[in-house]
């Protein structure tokens, strides 16, 4: 009989109109380790799913430092939450966090805390101002996408790009500009938020295809699933998708993954335009918000890495069939006003405590 794992903490828990990955992998997580202590990491109170009861609910949650304080406010805090919790695993889920958990990872096993994270090498190598360079060297089509560390040189890189161009923050936020004079208020907008480098890309135009999955660190993808997607939100977000099977985009992503030596979790983002090949336009590390789609069709990717958390075997996931589609609805979550303002006021609420070892499920 196997112990029952240590609780897992796991971020992005806001399912709003531009939804975060947490909520989907805590309720992959439930499907498979159903009697797994979960708690939600959350920046804002009003993160959506950290009130009501659904699978994807965490048994207690607690308020973090912004990314931004640095990796020594989140060690603190992490040692906070350890006086309370058992907690044995960390799955971040939003790309700004990575960096942190990154730089204390040695740190954090010394705490017997386990994170699967891609080496910095490999992070470094697909963030926005270095993923063309990456394409170059590999032989993998891409927009042209420069950096700009000023407002002339912006200006500069649209002009030999030709418009429309997007304009993007490093981390996260993208304006598509038409002209001259609407390259202005996009990165001044996005400076404001993410500071500078800003991104300038080539505007491709055709069908986009979302392929995530989990990495073993030396180059092999241990599951998979690719989606078209068909209803896309005003942030870029996939509302609705359907799985693919394509060879071509399957190569693809494992010379991506093959040349990154991807570990862990990551989602691709690829455009294809008619008559040409599916060009890669972001690299993110981390779920996407939909993950929990092909959990319900069995390939349970969350699951897996979490096996792989508990340094278990891995099971191979069946492949999602062709034709299986997800569409995301909104509803609204009742909750009592009091989690809010305690949530608000202590940084953290516990909605079930945690079971004793000795009665615990296996």
């Amino acid at each position: 009989m196997r112990a029952a794992p240590r609780a897992v903490a796991v971020t992005g828990m806001h399912r709003g109109e531009n939804p975060q990955p947490g909520a989907a992998v805590v309720a992959s997580l439930r499907r498979a380790f159903p009697h797994l202590r979960v708690l939600g990491f959350s920046y804002d109170p009003m993160e959506s799913s950290l009130y009501g009861s659904g699978p994807d609910h965490p048994d207690a949650a607690y308020l973090m430092p912004f990314p931004g304080a640095g990796a020594e406010a989140l060690l603190e805090r992490l040692d906070a939450v350890r006086a309370r919790e058992d907690l044995g695993y960390v799955i971040p889920c939003l790309d700004s966090e990575i960096e942190n958990y990154i730089a204390l990872q040695p740190r954090l096993r010394e705490r017997g805390v386990e994170c699967i994270l891609p080496s910095r090498e490999s992070f470094e190598a697909r963030h926005k101002a270095n993923l063309y360079e990456f394409c170059r060297r590999n032989h993998i089509p891409a927009p042209v996408t420069l950096a700009a560390a000023d407002p002339a040189a912006v200006e500069d890189c649209a002009a030999r790009i030709g418009y429309p161009v997007y304009v993007k923050g490093r981390l996260y936020h993208a304006h598509l500009v038409y002209s001259r004079e609407g390259l202005a208020p996009a990165y001044d907008e996005i400076v404001q938020s993410w500071g500078w480098p800003v991104i300038v890309q080539e505007n491709l135009v055709g069908e986009e295809y979302d392929v995530t999955g989990v990495g073993d660190g030396r180059g092999r993808i241990l599951g998979s699933c690719s989606i078209r997607k068909l209803l896309r939100t005003a942030n870029g977000k996939g509302f609705a998708g359907i799985v693919v099977e394509d060879e071509r985009l399957d190569a693809l992503a494992q010379r991506i993954v093959q040349a990154l030596k991807w570990n862990g979790p990551f989602e691709l983002e690829f455009v294809q335009v008619a008559g040409r090949p599916h060009a890669l336009m972001e690299i993110n590390p981390r779920f996407p918000a939909w993950i929990d789609f092909p959990s319900q069709l069995g390939c349970n990717l969350p699951a897996l890495l979490f096996r792989r958390l508990l340094h278990r075997r891995a099971r191979a996931l069946p492949a999602c069939r062709a034709g299986q589609m997800f569409v995301r609805h909104s509803l609204d979550v009742a909750g009592d006003f009091a989690e809010f303002a305690a949530m608000a006021s202590a940084g953290e609420r516990v909605f079930h405590p945690a079971i004793p070892a000795s009665e615990a499920a296996p």
